[in-house]
């Protein structure tokens, strides 16, 4: 949905996808220099996932001073006594010992050894065989289906190359999913992330390039009239919108008790100006836990993202929803019509501020108060970050948020300044020219 296939082919004589995603997925408009191959989805065995998990858990306990690893960790320790939590259990005995990078990387060789015969592998194998391409790019580090594709990559001396996906991955998740020669990353900080985390990278091999997760918010195709979205979304333009974002269910437990207390101080005339509330869902689910708030607060106008789920029964299912382009050219829309974003420490956070607007952050649970703790997350390490630079302030209670969306509201320059100085420190470059960027530096290490 960016431009990387159009700079792309500036630089490249054609373009193979190797597609997790259906090819039902693509528009049937691309060039003729473009092709699509649907990749059969892999499933790992059972000796796979235990070298896999011995790997990630591995990881996690080497890097476990971070407090995201270590909130990992602590997490995804098993509570049962099933066959296999007691594997995972043993695997966390082992490696609160054993988690150097030699350890890890020797699981890793067997963990790739233990799908060598797969039929799948095999299929993978003879696809890349039948069409040699000179550099294979992985758009994402950790999705572990991918194993094997990267496996028979590197069994080809392919030249392969990574982007680092999100701005979490490096310092609050497990360990990618194998080795590459080279690595594209959002900004100088993730390139210091990443030799930390993976000592063996050389400095030379990490290129800054940005990220395109944004580029759309520059492109004249998603665009909308302000006119078009007060239609569109039936909005009052007498009044000022406070968009809240969602999380999803796993970790957005109190959203519905925020949205609530927004609505409540709106009713009981709490706020300084007329405003109104926009709620924007998660597009990894469907809207169905929140009908019991549409019910009670009508008013609210709700932005469900028009997301679609590509295949059913996914070892990943999060990774076979796609946006449209409607839901792209709503969502720059609300970033830029919208006067206030509320949130709970989401990457959301950042694109409100690529259009410096104020953000605030609710995390109302601790394990004091018997909500969902979410204060746990203020202690991650990328969101630190964010804190520390004065860019958002943090709610964590309902008081203190209606305190915060009055003064947001009254004087929205007031952060602005950090708010640009956080932008350029989680993205080194500007969002124009970001596919370019990618599709040049791509050629540059293919020689």
């Amino acid at each position: 949905m960016s431009d990387f296939i159009v700079q792309s082919l500036d630089q490249f004589d054609s373009l193979v996808f190797y597609s997790g995603l259906p090819l039902h997925a693509y528009p049937s408009s691309l060039s003729s220099a473009v092709i699509i191959k649907e990749l059969a989805v892999y499933k790992e065995s059972k000796l796979t996932w235990f070298f896999r998990k011995w790997k990630e858990v591995a990881h996690l306990q080497k890097h476990k001073s971070f407090y995201g690893m270590n909130d990992a960790l602590s997490s995804g320790y098993p509570k049962e006594n099933s066959l296999r939590a007691i594997l995972v259990k043993f695997i966390y005995l082992v490696t609160q010992r054993i988690h150097s990078d030699a350890s890890i990387l020797f699981v890793e060789k067997l963990q790739f050894l233990s799908f060598t015969s797969n039929k799948i592998t095999r299929s993978y194998l003879k696809m890349l065989q039948d069409d040699q391409p000179s550099h294979v790019f992985f758009t994402h580090q950790r999705p572990s289906y991918l194993a094997p594709f990267l496996y028979v990559t590197i069994k080809l001396k392919i030249t392969v190359s990574s982007f680092i996906f999100s701005w979490d991955n490096l310092s609050s998740k497990g360990r990618m999913l194998g080795s590459f020669d080279s690595f594209l990353v959002w900004s100088d900080l993730m390139k210091e992330e990443l030799l930390y985390f993976y000592p063996k990278v050389k400095d030379s091999k990490v290129k800054v390039v940005g990220t395109p997760q944004f580029e759309p918010y520059i492109m004249d195709k998603y665009e909308m009239n302000k006119d078009v979205f007060y239609t569109n979304f039936n909005l009052d333009k007498t009044k000022k919108i406070i968009c809240y974002s969602c999380a999803d269910s796993s970790i957005g437990t109190n959203d519905a008790l925020v949205i609530r207390s927004i609505m409540v101080a709106i009713r009981e005339n709490k706020m300084n100006t007329a405003c109104q509330l926009l709620v924007r869902t998660s597009p990894a689910e469907g809207p169905a836990r929140f009908d019991a708030l549409k019910n009670e607060f009508p008013e609210i106008i709700w932005n469900y993202p028009k997301w679609v789920l590509t295949r059913e029964n996914h070892a990943e299912s999060w990774s076979q929803r796609i946006p449209s382009d409607q839901d792209l050219k709503d969502l720059r829309a609300i970033l830029e019509y919208a006067n206030l974003n509320v949130n709970m420490c989401s990457t959301m956070s950042l694109d409100f501020m690529l259009f410096d607007k104020p953000v605030i952050n609710t995390v109302f649970g601790n394990n004091e108060n018997g909500l969902y703790d979410d204060q746990r997350f203020l202690n991650y390490d990328h969101y630190k970050k964010v804190i520390d630079s004065g860019a958002v302030t943090i709610a964590t209670t309902k008081e203190e948020l209606i305190i915060q969306i009055n003064k947001a509201l009254d004087q929205s320059s007031v952060r602005s300044q950090q708010r640009k100085d956080l932008v350029k420190l989680q993205i080194s470059h500007d969002l124009k020219g970001t596919s370019k960027r990618i599709a040049q530096t791509l050629s540059d290490l293919n020689g």
